[in-house]
């Protein structure tokens, strides 16, 4: 999807397979919680992510943080056109 950058649904688009809420708490109850957190994030629509991902495969790396999903960038685009002035923090604690 041009807006969500999230993969499109069905066969006949080239559609990736979906996740629902169900099969999300299936995973979670298996404790597979690196999967589920790829799945929900690199493998769905966080672009950074994807191309962190790749690189990371051709160098042989590991890639242990996942990006921000684009679905969020959406989000926050629709609170701030409703006049919400969403403003992104990062806390980074030194250790």
């Amino acid at each position: 999807s041009l807006v969500t950058q999230q993969p499109l649904g069905g066969k006949a688009q080239f559609g990736g397979q979906r996740l629902g809420e169900m099969e999300v708490w299936a995973l979670e109850a298996y404790g597979a919680a690196y999967s589920l957190q790829e799945m929900l994030t690199v493998k769905s629509d966080d672009v950074a992510g994807r191309t962190r991902m790749y690189e990371a495969i051709v160098k042989g790396e590991n890639v242990l943080e996942p990006g921000l999903p684009e679905s969020f960038n959406v989000m926050v685009k629709e609170l701030q056109s409703l006049a919400l002035d969403m403003e992104l923090t990062e806390n980074r604690q030194q250790s």
